[in-house]
């Protein structure tokens, strides 16, 4: 008869491994945003090569993962609050291997708008790209802290995101209008404000996905925000 002490231990261990790559996964996508803003911000041409570089290591554990979450679900047989944190890990995997795709696109376009050279400011992308980066390193700690007033808190933050999108996205298409040279280099911009965008969605769903693990059921409606935040110890 199989000693159910040393399964348990060893399920248990599986778990801890798996939450350690999912923290690791996490830590190299948000610097790899980093090293994006970097490119753009400072013309740093060395981030965007390790952006690249950082994209392989992304892609390969996103891949070991899903191969680690699979064999839990069919040799573990996980249930309850365990099944919904190895099931959501396997999705958040995908969130992150789609914001380490977004920032490598954003350093390979900072690298195109660099070569235009029209003197255009970068600040105020600078101030969203932190933004997005908070949210996703608040959404992962949500996760890994199973807090559900941080996941509450990220979740209801994306509207900052999306006021940022919309004044950059203006903005842009005005400095086009004003300056025809600058197009093609604006046009990379807005490629890099959507992708910010995508990225602040994507912190979003890990946020959603973190409530989801604690709590078993999706996060309320906006107009449930609130009573949500109150019910948990949270201040409005």
């Amino acid at each position: 008869m199989p000693d159910r002490s040393r399964i348990a231990t060893r399920y248990e261990q599986e778990l801890v491994h798996l939450r350690a790559m999912m923290a690791r996964m996490g830590g190299i996508v948000e610097y790899q945003l980093t090293l994006a803003l970097s490119a753009l911000v400072d013309g740093d041409t060395e981030a965007t090569d390790n952006v690249l570089t950082y994209e392989r290591h992304v892609d390969g554990l996103a891949q070991t993962i899903e191969a680690h979450v699979i064999r839990l679900l069919a040799l573990r047989a996980p249930m309850a609050n365990d099944l919904r944190e190895v099931v959501a890990t396997m999705k958040i995997a995908g969130d992150l291997e789609r914001i380490g795709d977004y920032a490598t696109s954003m350093a390979l376009r900072a690298a195109d708008i660099r070569k235009e050279g029209y003197g255009l400011s970068f600040a105020v992308f600078q101030r969203m790209g932190l933004l997005v980066q908070d949210h996703l390193r608040r959404s992962l700690d949500a996760l890994l802290q199973k807090d559900l007033h941080a996941a509450l808190e990220v979740w209801h933050a994306d509207t900052t995101v999306d006021a940022y999108y919309m004044t950059l996205f203006r903005d842009v298409m005005g400095s086009m209008v004003e300056d025809p040279r600058k197009i093609r280099a604006c046009t990379s911009l807005l490629f890099i404000v959507k992708n910010l965008e995508c990225i602040g969605d994507h912190a979003t769903n890990i946020a959603e996905r973190a409530f989801f693990v604690v709590k078993g059921e999706t996060i309320p409606a906006p107009a449930q925000h609130k009573v949500a935040l109150k019910s948990h110890g949270g201040e409005v």
